[in-house]
């Protein structure tokens, strides 16, 4: 029991190192802001709620890839009942994220997620647009 005084002092210092980066912004008054994404101008609609965009497109990528190169599945009914193609190029990069830097890449580095790599094997918009097609 005597070092009950030790003990204390050693949490304190602990939940002091602890909770220093919450209290040190609490302090100086600075908050998080939420990242701002440049919406598309031309779409006001996406192919799914936004919420669940946020959190699983991912899935909604893998599944149009399965539909499309395993079930020669080549249009998506949305939760609206729009139909979309399914394509990763033409629907999402063409008509509503047109910059991938400042979209996709923007977004897993603000959140510290692995930057996709999808545009390694599919075609950049931007090259789209030079071709012509």
């Amino acid at each position: 029991m005597r070092d009950q005084g030790l003990i204390f002092v050693g949490l304190l210092v602990f939940l002091g190192l602890i909770t220093f980066p919450v209290s040190y912004n609490l302090i100086a008054g600075k908050t998080s802001k939420p990242l701002e994404l440049q919406l598309p101008a031309v779409e006001k609609q996406c192919v799914a709620p936004i919420d669940y965009m946020k959190t699983s497109h991912m899935k909604l990528l893998f599944q149009w890839r399965d539909d499309r190169v395993r079930r020669d599945i080549r249009t998506y009914a949305a939760y609206d009942g729009k139909s979309y193609a399914i394509s990763f190029t033409g629907t999402c990069l063409t008509k509503c994220h047109t910059s991938k830097a400042d979209f996709c890449d923007r977004c897993h580095n603000y959140m510290g997620i692995q930057t996709p790599n999808c545009t390694d094997c599919h075609i950049d918009p931007k090259l789209i647009q030079r071709s012509g097609e």
